[in-house]
């Protein structure tokens, strides 16, 4: 199986000095992802979780929603000519009556980063198939403190091991509304990070993550938007900018959406009734 790290050589130039020295990166290998056989999509990730990274992602898909629904997933043997197994393909099969979606060349999907749909289409295509709604307990709403999430950057960072070792992997970070962490995975991807709390969490018969939040380096695109929505995260929090589409998305969904969350500043772009603001809090147009 691939390692996380690879140890490669570089020159390395400091103040106009050159040396020769090992460097620690982070490993890229491709992973395909078949659904009963049949090959259905092909990312960029770092190894490791790979089951866990194909069941997030048919979470994603909405083709599971629970562990019951998932009948096995392993790594097919022979997958290259020569009959090696580089545990770089795995085969997710569904349990008995669960639909198995068209897997076509044109198939039908909203999520995937190639895919290429934009705009309201893919909006209603989450919003109608997700499985749960965000507050699936209006009896008792999440709700979360400014200064929980302020905390959470540091909390991410601090449990990033490989990213200590190499400076090139995402992370994604599940926590409690207390800012507890219950979850972290780290991956090239940020995409595949979340697929790999998200899968590890369908495995657990944890879904959906109704009292969590997700808390993700870089950016907040439309697809994690997309993602936290599918596992019933109410929270999504990133350390960088939301696109517009995922701003869009979390206000047709009612996902709370915070990005650009460092030190103790913060953007809020939706769902901000489950922070836990100060009554007297009013807004100002600048």
């Amino acid at each position: 199986m691939g390692r996380v790290t690879e140890r490669r050589r570089v020159i390395r130039i400091r103040d106009g000095a050159v040396s020769t020295r090992p460097d620690t990166l982070v490993a890229e290998e491709p992973l395909e992802i078949r659904l009963g056989g049949k090959p259905l999509a092909i990312t960029m990730r770092t190894p490791g979780d790979d089951f866990a990274l194909a069941a997030g992602f048919l979470v994603s898909e909405g083709v599971l929603a629970s562990a019951d629904e998932l009948a096995n997933i392993v790594y097919c043997a022979g997958a290259t000519a020569d009959g090696e197994n580089t545990y770089n393909v795995v085969d997710v099969r569904l349990a008995d009556g669960v639909p198995v979606p068209d897997i076509t060349l044109e198939r039908n999907v909203y999520t995937t980063s190639s895919c290429g749909l934009c705009g309201k289409a893919s909006l209603d295509a989450v919003r109608t198939t997700a499985r749960w709604a965000l507050d699936s307990s209006p009896a008792t709403p999440v709700r979360i403190e400014p200064a929980t999430l302020a905390a959470l950057p540091d909390r991410l960072r601090a449990a990033q091991r490989v990213f200590e070792r190499t400076g090139g992997l995402h992370a994604a970070a599940l926590f409690t509304t207390d800012g507890e962490l219950l979850d972290i995975r780290e991956d090239v991807g940020r995409h595949n990070a979340v697929d790999k709390i998200v899968g590890r969490a369908l495995q657990q018969g944890r879904l959906p993550l109704s009292s969590s939040v997700l808390m993700v380096s870089g950016r907040a695109s439309f697809e994690l938007a997309q993602k936290a929505v599918m596992a019933g995260i109410p929270v999504l929090a990133a350390v960088s900018a939301p696109s517009s589409l995922a701003v869009d998305l979390a206000a047709e969904t009612g996902l709370t959406l915070v990005g650009f969350l460092r030190g103790s500043s913060m953007n809020v772009y939706a769902g901000e009734h489950r922070l836990a603001l100060p009554a007297e809090a009013s807004t100002r147009t600048d």
